[in-house]
């Protein structure tokens, strides 16, 4: 693993697995969105990871527009990079040819300088929340079908769609990639797609804890993913974590004490601390700014990030 003294701290601001009425804080309007994305910029982080919601209602979407509404007016407040999921499902596509198109929509649009870039299968997990949000939840509505629809749901990642994810952003685009992943088996796919030159050092990986179906937070999971890297690429990547919910800190923290970075945001976990919802975003990269700095640690500034994951640069996007 290359370890650099100063860490680079992404930002997630809603994602797509979280429902409006678990907390009156998560960003679903524009103006939300743009508001977390710029106070966890000033906080610290180096990067923003995005997803879109309908503006209407807060349900995810893949549309470009929305994107470009928001990565306009974020990078017009901060220097900060952009990062663009991939992983969003349409919840209106009826073939998987029409999903991939969706999903590579608003990356291939914008041509950012990260696109997040998962290395497999994933289940989501509403579905195990919906007897604890009963009450909470609109009968009829979109979040008690996604919620329930979840259940019988795999995202997909599949060779097909890593191939064209590879080819139509990172060779055709030049987009830089924030490889996640959700077990270790993933880290040999990426492996084996980069043995088949699809893919090219330095690679970041996002390692990713807690999520259904993927690995707990255990630090023993932790270290083992990291020590599997390390097999796997040596010193050709940067290591990189994030964690569901009420671990998100700990998580962070063991990957600090390990020469890694951290990813924190509302779309990973809606908590500041125990019993206390995180208002934004930003609170959250502020409490790990106070932590790794305590460790002697330096933060990563957007073009810092840019010289040490070798990013396209900003003026080379198309927003």
């Amino acid at each position: 693993m290359k370890q650099t003294k100063k860490v680079i701290i992404t930002s997630a601001t809603t994602g797509a697995m979280h429902l409006p009425c678990m907390s009156p804080h998560l960003p679903v309007t524009p103006e939300q969105i743009i508001e977390d994305s710029v106070a966890a910029a000033k906080a610290g982080a180096a990067i923003i990871h995005l997803h879109a919601r309908d503006p209407e209602d807060g349900r995810p979407v893949t549309d470009p527009a929305q994107y470009r509404e928001y990565v306009q007016e974020i990078t017009a407040q901060t220097d900060v990079i952009i990062n663009i999921t991939t992983g969003q499902p349409d919840f209106n596509a009826k073939t998987w040819p029409e999903q991939l198109d969706a999903r590579l929509a608003a990356p291939c649009e914008l041509s950012p300088e990260v696109c997040s870039f998962n290395m497999g299968p994933m289940n989501p997990g509403t579905w195990m929340m919906a007897e604890k949000l009963s009450g909470m939840v609109s009968p009829g509505g979109w979040e008690e079908y996604m919620m329930n629809a979840s259940k019988d749901v795999t995202i997909q990642n599949t060779g097909q769609s890593l191939e064209r994810f590879a080819k139509e952003l990172g060779q055709e685009r030049g987009v830089k990639f924030e490889y996640e992943c959700f077990d270790i088996g993933h880290l040999y796919m990426l492996r084996a797609i980069a043995d088949m030159g699809w893919v090219k050092p330095p690679f970041f990986i996002q390692s990713i804890f807690g999520f259904p179906g993927g690995l707990g937070t255990h630090p023993s999971h932790i270290l083992h993913m990291k020590e599997t890297a390390d097999r796997l690429f040596g010193d050709d990547y940067y290591w990189s974590v994030l964690a569901a919910g009420k671990d998100q800190i700990k998580v962070c923290t063991q990957s600090l004490l390990l020469g890694g970075n951290f990813r924190v945001g509302l779309e990973d976990s809606l908590w500041y601390g125990k019993g206390e919802l995180a208002k934004n975003s930003g609170e959250q990269v502020g409490r790990m700014v106070r932590i790794l700095t305590e460790l002697g640690l330096e933060v990563a500034s957007p073009d810092d990030a840019r010289e040490i994951l070798q990013t396209k640069g900003k003026e080379n996007t198309n927003f």
